[in-house]
């Protein structure tokens, strides 16, 4: 009886914030989903209404909202109390998640061509390459903001020079794609350290700023440097990879006559995926070294305690020009990578929401952590090519219904949730690489305290 006495005023205090919450996500979203104008054939602005997807969130909404106060927090209590310890996910992977990680990622494009046969091409490439570029963007950003704590909303930057070193030179001097690969890293680290010569003293905000400025003025002088750069038109034709000198075409020297096989379509996104795919995991094999060399450890240290790096005789000046080295090293690369997926660079490809995209995927995957960061890649890059392959919404919600329109939407509020649930991001990431003696446990007050 007692159980049940209790659990009643549970259920009613369930049910009043779920009803709540139903009030708050209608008025937030009536005049941003409820209501549509659309112009007629008289160019006339005409407000329609769609209630049918308005009701359809606020009820999602809802029932969310009553899931976690009846289930999850319970759940949640329950394990505090018993571990007398902040109720969080595991910040660690089983031993048997990497192996299985790194078999599917080797099969996954055979998996798409075995599954959607002649279609597999988007999937390798929007599902595949886009994916694997943006973790490559997110761990060389989590190198400066993860590792070092330099706040960089000019990331985006090294992306555009190493896309238009690999345009530049490939159309100018017709140099192949393995000859510009590394050249793309070397000139965007390059302009890595020339951006860190001027913010060295600089920290938190105003560190922000001049990198936000420096991504700026590099998207305004490739749109305006149109003797070089073609302007917003941008340039076309761009050196693709080959095989030992091989095209991924239909003529007689291409790849699939040589070698006696039918030629395909799917034969360039598939070999440009394990292209990519290597590069990643040569990046992540690099980026673990680097952890447990001097320059890593100097960078936890700097993101930690800059005066006390310095009182300790670490060369906070290197450790610094050497994070913006390698985090533009990295975005280099993956710039020559994007212009090898697409053919085509226009600054449209680089403005600052991409800075922002690829910030969103370190802070949300665990700054530091090199794992949260590619998981977190997936979801968001992944999440959204998913929301352009759910048309059979249109039979429910209306024939003009986009769902990859929400996209920013959802985005924004799935921020919202996991800052709020999991404010370290997915695997918070801030013990030390390495440690001269043994770990001790943190205090459960000091873990609630600081999240």
């Amino acid at each position: 009886m007692p159980d049940e006495a209790a659990a009643r005023p549970n259920l009613i205090r369930a049910l009043r914030e779920t009803a709540v919450t139903a009030l708050l996500a209608f008025g937030l979203f009536l005049p941003l989903i409820g209501f549509n104008t659309v112009q007629n054939i008289r160019n006339e602005l005409v407000l329609e209404t769609r209630w049918p997807l308005l009701l359809a969130i606020v009820a999602i909404l809802a029932g969310l909202r009553f899931l976690h106060l009846v289930v999850v927090a319970p759940l949640m209590a329950e394990r505090a109390r018993a571990s007398s310890r902040p109720a969080t996910l595991p910040t660690t992977l089983p031993s048997w998640a990497m192996p299985a990680v790194i078999g599917f990622v080797l099969i996954y494009p055979l998996l798409a061509m075995l599954i959607a046969g002649p279609g597999a091409g988007k999937w390798i490439d929007n599902f595949g390459i886009q994916i694997l570029i943006y973790v490559l963007l997110g761990w060389g950003l989590n190198i400066v903001v993860g590792l070092a704590g330099l706040l960089d909303l000019g990331y985006v930057a090294f992306y555009a020079i190493g896309a238009y070193t690999c345009a530049l030179l490939g159309k100018q001097f017709d140099l192949s794609f393995w000859m510009l690969l590394p050249l793309a890293g070397i000139l965007a680290a390059f302009w890595g350290v020339l951006l860190g010569f001027p913010v060295l003293r600089l920290r938190g905000d105003y560190l922000a700023v001049v990198t936000l400025a420096f991504g700026e003025i590099i998207r305004l002088v490739l749109i305006n440097w149109k003797d070089v750069t073609q302007g917003s038109a941008g340039i076309g034709g761009l050196p693709r990879p080959t095989f030992f000198g091989l095209p991924f075409n239909a003529s007689p020297d291409g790849f699939a006559a040589r070698l006696g096989l039918e030629f395909s379509p799917l034969h360039r996104p598939l070999f440009l995926y394990y292209v990519v795919l290597a590069v990643v995991v040569l990046t992540a094999i690099v980026i673990g070294r680097l952890r447990q060399l001097p320059v890593g450890r100097a960078w936890e240290a700097l993101r930690e305690d800059e005066i006390a790096c310095r009182s300790l005789g670490i060369n906070t000046t290197n450790a610094k020009l050497a994070a913006f080295a390698s985090g533009a090293f990295f975005g280099g690369l993956a710039g020559a990578l994007f212009t090898a997926r697409q053919g085509f660079i226009s600054p449209e490809s680089v403005n600052f929401s991409e800075s922002a995209l690829i910030l969103a995927i370190v802070v949300l995957g665990g700054m530091g952590s090199t794992v949260g960061v590619a998981i977190a890649a997936v979801v968001i890059i992944g999440g959204t090519e998913l929301l352009r392959e759910l048309g059979f919404l249109k039979q429910i919600f209306g024939a003009e219904f986009d769902p990859a329109q929400y996209r920013m939407l959802l985005f924004g509020f799935a921020m919202v949730l996991i800052i709020a649930w999991k404010p370290r991001g997915f695997i918070g990431m801030r013990e030390p690489t390495l440690v001269l003696k043994r770990r001790k446990a943190i205090d459960a007050e000091l873990r609630e305290e600081h999240g």
